[in-house]
């Protein structure tokens, strides 16, 4: 049913201009995702998947096509309009943490939930949480120059989370991490997936990870395939 959809993109298409020639990266790409579900893309360096996250994100704008998020239309909304969504709605992780240097983890986890006008006592207690949940509120004080790659992706995902968005999209958010941190990542992920029931997109090239998704949806030549299999298939 569409009220069951937390995203829905339809005939999604993305075109750039290289020099003189027109580079065609996504090509009529349709996705129905049920709430609570958890998606991976996959598919070779250079074939779309950050492009579409940044999309789907609504850091980017599609060259036609239409984004539905809670049924509501956000394909041609402004930038004022698409970042107020965004930041309601949607947490975005990095393959690069992008964690403020200057200030702590928890300060990290407060700042976006003050700019979303919650009082000072509810940021920080929702941070705190967050931090617990993700195994670092030994490290809340910590500045992210004091903390491991892997702590900072950790603070990185809890800071997604903050707002409390309907759907989390993360851009390999393993790819900088060593095999041991990348499944203590991968476990913590898993762990908020089922207990806050949010909808993750993830785009990876650890097939490994991927097998763990609900759905695997293979980007190719601009053009997206499901890979899930019958065994795998949960949803549609």
């Amino acid at each position: 049913m569409e009220e069951d959809l937390v995203l829905k993109v339809e005939d999604l298409h993305k075109y750039f201009m290289v020099g003189n020639e027109l580079l065609r990266v996504i090509c009529g790409i349709d996705l129905r995702v049920p709430r609570g579900s958890f998606w991976a893309l996959v598919g070779e360096s250079g074939v779309g998947k950050s492009t579409l996250l940044h999309i789907l994100g609504l850091i980017d704008k599609p060259t036609r096509g239409e984004i539905f998020i809670n049924s509501k239309p956000a394909s041609n909304l402004s930038d004022k309009e698409a970042a107020a969504l965004r930041n309601s709605t949607i947490g975005v992780v990095f393959q690069f943490h992008y964690l403020l240097p200057e200030f702590t983890a928890l300060e990290n986890l407060i700042l976006p939930q003050l700019m979303a006008r919650k009082d000072m006592k509810t940021a920080r207690d929702r941070a705190s949480y967050l931090l617990d949940e993700v195994n670092m509120g030994s490290r809340r004080n910590h500045y992210p120059n004091q903390l491991s790659g892997g702590e900072q992706q950790r603070v990185a995902f809890a800071r997604a989370l903050t707002n409390d968005p309907d759907i989390v999209l993360a851009d390999e958010p393993t790819g900088n991490l060593d095999e041991q941190n990348s499944l203590v990542f991968q476990g913590i992920i898993m762990k908020m997936i089922e207990k806050l029931g949010k909808t993750f997109i993830l785009a990876t090239h650890d097939l490994k990870f991927s097998t763990i998704a609900d759905r695997i949806i293979r980007l190719h030549e601009g053009s997206a395939s499901d890979e899930t299999g019958e065994i795998k298939r949960k949803y549609g």
